[in-house]
């Protein structure tokens, strides 16, 4: 039984871990930056150490500075929450040479799976459906664009080392190609140190829809039903919702199916998320696997009653699964939208600063998932999300309804955020109606005066 974990993360998702320890009787250390210091992950643990400066390279990213944290207060294990060093065998192996439990994936599998072209050539190889592209990794624009003949216009070029969007880009014609190749590999050595770059056959007007899974070191694999994260800005998911209205039960048998096989593949443990990206035509292929837990995961946790934090911890320690697939059923409908501080007028630009004031909504069914409180500043230095709301139906209008009575009472004042915004892609015809692609946003971007049709509650 683990006595203390040490949290290295920081924001709501701290928060949430540090309830789930307290939950389990588990004492709790936060880590922190000097800008940070007051932040509210560093007021609800048991512990806090400060592990740097503002920058997250100086603080949340320092792997040295957070394992000597974790030796100096005899932390039985390290939870890195998402983000960070989330997905990092680096410090998933300094974890284990310092004998401190990584709570997560064995690095090896992390390696395997958190290179994306690495990855392909995996569930290449098992038989899972993959998007047509590339199956080796691409250097240069030269043999880029030799392969993206043969793939066949248009292309999407992707960082094998990216996520959250950066290293993407999409080629429409073999004359722009070498352009859009070179500011892909130069964001993705930016912002992950690795030029490594693959092909795929740009779809159209996808749906993103994903699989949490959860699996133990006896070779368990469960999967817990999709989340449709179809509604995005510049690749960044805005709104998460599970069931996805996109797909039948023999879809979602099958994506649930190679799910499992992805995972059992590559002998996978801990929570884990296979990507999928469907076509208009109902085709649906492997994208990634995010080898960690997903900032969504709160909205499998309504449709199925479980706690995926704390099934993390428990399979850490060596416990097999505490379900099965038998057990796993979705009730109801649930959706997430993630509350930025940020002004989606101007592009979406951060809008750090103090909260003057907030009002989280609450009732049966909602949740609110945040590290605000009234004269918290919040820094320009991370993430702009600040809240997530979810909430709980019994049908997808009922949440739907439910969601926009929770968007219409949050209040937060003193910084920009995207309530407004969300409140309006919540009402929006499209999205009533489940029709909402990886596109959607961006096309109404582009109106000049949206109109939504504002539902009969």
């Amino acid at each position: 039984m683990m006595k203390k974990i040490l949290i290295a993360n920081r924001g709501e998702i701290a928060v949430r871990i540090i309830r789930a320890c307290r939950n389990m009787g588990i004492y709790s250390v936060a880590i922190y930056s000097k800008e940070d210091e007051n932040s509210l992950h560093t007021q609800l643990a048991d512990q806090k150490v400060c592990v740097g400066e503002g920058p997250a390279k100086d603080s949340y990213l320092n792997m040295d500075r957070i394992i000597s944290a974790a030796l100096n207060v005899d932390a039985d294990a390290i939870h890195p929450g998402f983000g960070f060093l989330s997905e990092n065998s680096a410090f998933a192996r300094k974890c284990r040479e310092n004998e401190i439990i990584f709570i997560g994936p064995d690095p090896d599998v992390i390696d395997r799976m958190g290179n994306k072209s690495q990855a392909r050539q995996t569930m290449m190889d098992a038989g899972v459906p993959v998007v047509p592209g590339t199956r080796d990794p691409v250097y240069d624009p030269e043999t880029g664009r030799r392969l993206a003949e043969e793939v066949g216009y248009p292309v999407i070029i992707k960082a094998s080392s990216g996520g959250g969007g950066k290293g993407m880009r999409v080629a429409f014609s073999e004359d722009d190609f070498e352009f859009q190749f070179n500011l892909a590999q130069r964001e993705s050595a930016n912002a992950f140190g690795d030029d490594t770059m693959y092909l795929e056959r740009f779809i159209e007007n996808p749906r993103h829809v994903e699989i949490q899974i959860m699996a133990d070191t006896y070779g368990n694999v469960v999967a817990l039903g999709e989340r449709d994260c179809s509604v995005q800005r510049n690749h960044q998911k805005l709104i998460e919702e599970s069931p996805s209205p996109a797909i039948d039960n023999t879809m979602r048998q099958k994506m649930n199916e190679y799910a499992v096989l992805a995972a059992k593949t590559v002998g996978y443990s801990n929570a884990g998320t296979i990507e999928y990206i469907v076509s208009p035509q109902g085709e649906f292929y492997f994208m990634e696997m995010n080898t960690r837990i997903q900032v969504e995961h709160g909205v499998t946790e309504m449709v199925t009653g479980t706690d995926l934090i704390i099934e993390q911890i428990r399979t850490s320690m060596g416990e097999p699964l505490s379900f099965s697939q038998e057990d796993i059923k979705l009730r109801g409908h649930a959706i997430e939208c993630r509350i930025n501080a940020e002004v989606p007028g101007r592009n979406f630009m951060p809008s750090p600063g103090v909260v003057q004031n907030i009002h989280l909504p609450a009732g049966n069914g909602v949740r609110v998932d945040t590290a605000l409180y009234t004269g918290y500043r919040i820094p320009a230095e991370y993430d702009s999300m600040i809240a997530k709301v979810i909430v709980h139906g019994p049908d997808r209008q009922a949440a739907i309804r439910k969601m926009l009575t929770a968007l219409d009472e949050m209040v937060v004042t003193g910084v920009d955020t995207n309530l407004d915004f969300q409140f309006q892609i919540i009402r929006s015809k499209v999205f009533r109606e489940g029709k909402a692609d990886t596109g959607f946003i961006e096309k109404f971007m582009k109106m000049k005066q949206p109109v939504f049709d504002v539902p009969e509650l």
